[in-house]
C-alpha cells in the first residue's frame, strides 16, 4: 500500500478500520468524506485528522490547514452530516 506522507500509522489505522484501503480510496472519498466515515465507524478521533487528510491531499502541513482552511473544512462537514443523516 502506498501511504501518503504527511499521515502517519495511527492515521491509516483509522482510515483502514473505517474501510479505506489506500490513498486512491482516500482520494476519491476526500479528506471530509473520510474524516465522516472515520467518526462513523465508531472510533475515536479528533478534528485534528480532518486537518491531517485535507493537508495530506493538498501536500501542506496539517497545521497551515488548521490555521487557513478550518471554517471551510467544518462547514463542508456540517453540510455533508446534514445530506448524511
Amino acid at each position: 500500500m502506498t501511504h501518503t506522507a504527511k499521515l502517519g500509522p495511527a492515521s491509516w489505522r483509522r482510515l483502514q478500520a473505517a474501510g479505506i484501503a489506500d490513498v486512491a480510496n482516500l482520494r476519491e472519498l476526500g479528506a471530509v468524506a473520510a474524516y465522516l466515515q472515520v467518526k462513523r465507524s465508531g472510533q475515536h478521533t479528533s478534528l485534528n485528522l480532518l486537518w491531517a487528510l485535507a493537508g495530506a491531499l493538498s501536500g501542506r502541513s496539517w497545521q497551515t490547514v488548521a490555521c487557513d482552511d478550518r471554517l471551510a473544512l467544518l462547514l463542508a462537514l456540517e453540510d455533508l452530516e446534514k445530506t448524511h443523516d
